[in-house]
């Protein structure tokens, strides 16, 4: 007691207040962390933006659900970007999507909070493969898009925009380009490059045993690539694909004008799809990497056409002439 009868002021000592310190310095840390759900690496897009659960979009959202791989994402990302514009709604990409395409493409949808998405009552929406008119106006406030949407009818008129979503970042195409620059396929004569790609897979089996159809033979890759060589007078074809034990066996190398871009097992999607980009045209089989990689090539581009028989099931999922660009050229499958 001091002679006034006040009690003593004491100071708390040291360590209470480092113990504080500690204790503010982790809280704000675990907060920012709850609040921005993910930390944007070096190569992702300066223009992301991560949606916090307060602060919802008052006209609402699109959004889209994410299956398949590399083609299948660029797909439905192509997809929302195209329908939220049409419907006049701002669209946001789970997180699992960002993750698969920012470290290849220079993509500028913001991303999903975690908590945001678990927490919004989503209408879905199923989308064919190919547009329609009723799309342009999809009812809802919150709108999950649903389906394997992979068709140029939904976002070709917005070609210039999907190509710069669709922009590889500096140091994945550089090294692509470093590949080309390192083939020594016809000496000093300019090349013309033409990307080759061959889906095997799964599809060797889904293809006979569901769709009723067959994937790219022999015969049908010795027809696309002497298209090019009576085309061009200086090919060079650049294989990628996810079965190259077969393609070495299957594509003859004696015009000395063939490469093969992988070690004899499946490759990387990213490198893959960055060689292919930086040719100057594509030769495709089945599936929707390849009619993306052709996409964005540009140029000519070859395709296998007629692939399932008349009755397949696949024609109820699938229309050619909503996947391959009217200019494309078709060389038919050997259905026998």
């Amino acid at each position: 007691m001091t002679p006034s009868g006040g009690l003593k002021a004491t100071c708390p000592p040291l360590s209470t207040f480092y113990f504080l310190f500690v204790i503010f310095v982790l809280s704000t840390i675990f907060y920012c962390h709850r609040r921005l759900a993910l930390v944007p690496d070096p190569w992702a897009s300066s223009a992301l933006v991560v949606l916090a659960p307060r602060n919802l979009p008052p006209e609402g959202m699109f959004t889209i659900n994410v299956k398949g791989r590399l083609g299948n994402q660029m797909g439905e990302y192509a997809t929302l970007f195209a329908l939220a514009r049409m419907n006049g709604k701002p669209a946001f990409i789970p997180a699992s999507m960002h993750s698969t395409l920012a470290p290849i493409f220079r993509i500028s949808l913001p991303v999903l909070h975690s908590d945001t998405n678990r927490k919004i009552k989503w209408q879905n929406y199923r989308l064919n493969d190919w547009m329609e008119e009723r799309y342009r106006h999809i009812p809802g406030r919150y709108v999950r898009l649903t389906g394997y949407p992979c068709s140029w009818t939904f976002y070709h008129h917005l070609r210039p925009e999907i190509l710069q979503e669709f922009t590889l970042h500096d140091h994945v195409r550089e090294e692509a380009q470093a590949f080309l620059r390192g083939l020594r396929v016809n000496g000093d004569k300019p090349s013309t490059f033409v990307g080759v790609h061959v889906r095997r897979g799964d599809y060797v089996h889904v293809m006979p045993n569901i769709w009723k159809g067959v994937v790219a033979d022999r015969g049908y890759l010795e027809q696309a690539l002497g298209r090019f060589r009576a085309r061009y007078p200086s090919p060079v074809f650049v294989v990628t694909s996810d079965d190259m034990a077969w393609c070495r066996k299957s594509i003859s190398v004696s015009r000395g004008d063939v490469s093969f871009a992988g070690n004899g097992l499946q490759g990387s999607p990213a490198r893959d799809i960055a060689l292919l980009t930086q040719c100057n045209h594509t030769v495709i089989t089945v599936g929707t990497f390849g009619i993306w990689a052709a996409y964005l090539t540009g140029g000519d581009t070859v395709y296998l056409a007629n692939f399932t028989q008349p009755n397949s099931p696949f024609h109820m999922v699938f229309k050619p002439q909503a996947a391959y660009l009217p200019n494309w050229v078709g060389i038919a499958a050997d259905l026998t």
